[in-house]
């Protein structure tokens, strides 16, 4: 009975097998103009709590921070000099917002996949966003001074202070202020926020573990946590902040990455690590469009592949963006074979 039914089991292998790379076909065809919309509007109440964020982190860093106790005792480790920032304010959305869009976008060019540019953009957006709120929260709430709080307390060298030996502040207000958010480091926060999140979609991309021991491909994933670190770095040498401050931010920073990045993609070293899960999703829908229950292709001779199409069903090209690897169709098609003929011997 097995070998007579033979031919129907590999039948229907076959037709999985061409219900996969018709899957790979539709890659090309879900662009900003075709399905921006409709991707952005199912995802309308994210965007809409990234606003509410807006707001709140502008609340945040208006309101004043707690002032705490600092006695004269103290000053000892609070008399570092005032020295300007080595990575300004403007920079830090440069780097870790602005330049992993590009990557984004460049990504998008290659592929034609609005999901993968949608949900890069949304996540890194609420990874440095949600790490803002967190960092500023904090900052108020604990109301460290910075390790060179006596000069923007006493800008001119002579301290006061009142009978209980808290420090008596006769520089200007907002100085002062921003004087007591050492706790922690926001440039550092934001910096793994932004380039942790980019760290993990690029890894993703280039499916760096993929266990085929390229293990050049770390230089590329490691490249955007360096850049973060040596931002941290600078916030020391500039006496800005506290060692504790700057890595309890890289902390907070990477935390909140990795959340972002998760709640979107894969993780890296799954085998579907190069694509989002709405993309993946899709396909799925696509195909339960476009097939009977009997594996029949209901668009077969109606749909024509593009070249873009053709050319991103045909390889990986540049940082393995373009489709899945040969191992992945090999898994894919063994899966089958084992659930189709293992019904077959039952």
């Amino acid at each position: 009975m097995g070998n007579s039914r033979f031919p129907s089991c590999f039948r229907n292998i076959r037709s999985h097998f061409q219900q996969f790379r018709m899957r790979e076909i539709q890659l090309g065809s879900h662009t900003v103009m075709s399905h921006g919309y409709s991707v952005a509007r199912t995802h309308r109440h994210d965007w809409l709590i990234l606003l509410l964020l807006v707001v709140l982190e502008i609340i945040l860093y208006i309101i004043h921070p707690f002032y705490r106790f600092v006695g004269k005792d103290m000053m000892t480790d609070l008399k570092y000099p005032l020295k300007s920032n080595t990575v300004p304010v403007w920079a830090v959305p440069m780097y870790a917002v602005i330049l992993p869009m590009f990557i984004f976008l460049f990504v998008y060019i290659r592929r034609r996949d609005v999901y993968d540019l949608h949900h890069a953009v949304l996540g890194l957006l609420f990874s440095v966003l949600v790490t803002a709120v967190i960092t500023d929260a904090i900052k108020d709430a604990v109301g460290r001074p910075r390790p060179y709080f006596f000069w923007r307390c006493f800008p001119d060298g002579k301290d006061v202070y009142d009978k209980l030996g808290n420090v008596i502040c006769h520089g200007d207000k907002n100085v002062i202020k921003e004087g007591h958010k050492s706790f922690p480091s926001g440039h550092t926060s934001w910096s793994f926020a932004g380039l942790g999140f980019l760290s993990l979609y690029l890894s993703g991309k280039i499916k760096a573990f993929d266990r085929t021991d390229h293990v050049a491909k770390l230089c590329i994933v490691f490249l955007p946590l360096l850049m973060a670190s040596l931002v941290a770095v600078s916030r020391v040498d500039d006496y800005w902040h506290h060692w504790q401050d700057v890595f309890a931010g890289g902390l907070i920073g990477l935390i909140v990455a990795t959340f972002c990045y998760l709640q979107f993609f894969p993780p890296p070293y799954h085998h579907e690590g190069w694509g989002p899960y709405a993309y993946f999703r899709m396909l799925e829908e696509t195909s339960a469009t476009n097939y009977t229950p009997n594996g029949q292709n209901l668009n077969s001779g109606h749909t024509q592949p593009t070249a873009a199409q053709e050319e991103n069903q045909e390889g990986h090209g540049c940082l393995g963006c373009v489709g899945l690897s040969g191992e992945t169709d090999h898994h894919h098609n063994t899966t089958l074979d084992e659930i189709e003929c293992g019904n077959v011997r039952k």
